[in-house]
């Protein structure tokens, strides 16, 4: 067995024989990146899917929810969202030592750079707006009439969000970033009244987390569904829009490229044609954007955390650190208004 697949492969084959008939040849192709839930391409008797399962060991409560995640297929594929067609989710460990799922394996593109440096410049814009297209799909669809209704708790998001990402700031070893202190001071200060709105979100939506079309500029799968909840539209869109306000060394941003050069839409296009596709949305604030950059930083600041906690060199979490600090840093610039460049 391959050092990289932590299962019996042979007893996997013999399930699938048993429950979808696929008696035959079978590949195992871990798929390398940064998902916390293991991840393999599966092809079998000639059919293409994909794995995913907890991790083995002892996990943190309520973490790795794989069962959420196969919950959330399950709901969106019959809706018209573009996501895997879910196959089947076995809970018992017993089998490959946690539970997991299977879907449907989606050809087309994945594009981890936002500037796009792949795809000819007259069709980058497009692509974003793809996105937009796909993610308003996704928050148009009314949770409680696909089963979602009880996926987390509705109301207050962000009052309920500032506070959770705020306690794991407080409780973090870390040095002080100044900055992130008053990000967070400044969004308690200036938190809307909650509007009411609520829908699926995804918690990670980004460029780099769907697969569009092999040649349109279509999303035909949206990834990633382990960080899923009831919430905020506008907690997805303003995480969306963060490459216009961060650079290309900050989780690979646009900020300071010639945009226009590159033929990359403009925030204020991107976020236009979401709206135009989920009428009725709230508009989106400097707040919702803070907010994502705040919660960002807490994210990084709990990566550091656990590089220290870990084998790895200290270096590493002193980078991951300083990502936390420079992500804050463009918290303050988004609610002081300085451009985006």
């Amino acid at each position: 067995m391959s050092a990289d697949i932590d299962f019996d492969p042979e007893r996997l084959r013999d399930f699938l024989a048993e429950r979808l008939g696929s008696a035959g040849d079978m590949a195992i192709e871990r798929i390398a990146g940064g998902q916390s839930n293991p991840t393999y391409f599966v092809t079998c008797a000639g059919q293409e899917m994909v794995l995913r399962k907890q991790p083995n060991g002892p996990i943190l409560k309520g973490a790795h929810a794989v069962d959420r995640e196969y919950r959330v297929l399950e709901a969106l594929h019959p809706a018209g969202v573009p996501v895997a067609r879910p196959i089947l989710y076995h809970a018992d460990p017993d089998l490959l030592g946690t539970p997991f799922y299977l879907m449907e394996r989606v050809h087309g593109r994945v594009f981890t750079d936002c500037a796009l440096p792949e795809v000819p410049k007259e069709e980058r814009k497009a692509i974003w707006l793809g996105l937009a297209e796909a993610m308003a799909a996704m928050h148009k669809v009314r949770p409680e009439e696909v089963g979602l209704g009880d996926f987390g708790r509705p109301g207050n998001y962000f009052e309920r969000q500032i506070s959770r990402w705020s306690r794991q700031w407080e409780a973090s070893p870390s040095g002080p970033i100044p900055e992130l202190d008053r990000l967070g001071a400044w969004l308690r200060e200036n938190l809307p009244p909650d509007d009411g709105a609520t829908s699926l979100a995804h918690g990670d939506f980004r460029m780099g987390n769907v697969i569009f079309h092999p040649t349109e500029p279509r999303v035909v799968a949206i990834l990633d569904w382990e960080l899923s909840t009831l919430g905020h539209p506008l907690a997805d869109l303003g995480f969306c829009v963060l490459p216009w306000h961060t650079g290309p060394e900050e989780y690979g941003g646009v900020l300071g490229l010639d945009r226009e050069a590159l033929g990359l839409p403009t925030e204020e296009e991107f976020v236009a044609r979401y709206m135009a596709c989920a009428p009725g949305t709230p508009p989106l604030l400097t707040f919702h954007k803070a907010f994502a950059l705040y919660r960002f930083s807490v994210i990084w600041v709990g990566i550091a955390d656990r590089v220290r906690q870990g084998t790895a060199a200290g270096a590493d979490a002193a980078r991951h650190g300083s990502m936390a600090q420079r992500l804050a840093a463009r918290g303050i610039d988004v609610i002081e208004g300085m451009p985006a460049l």
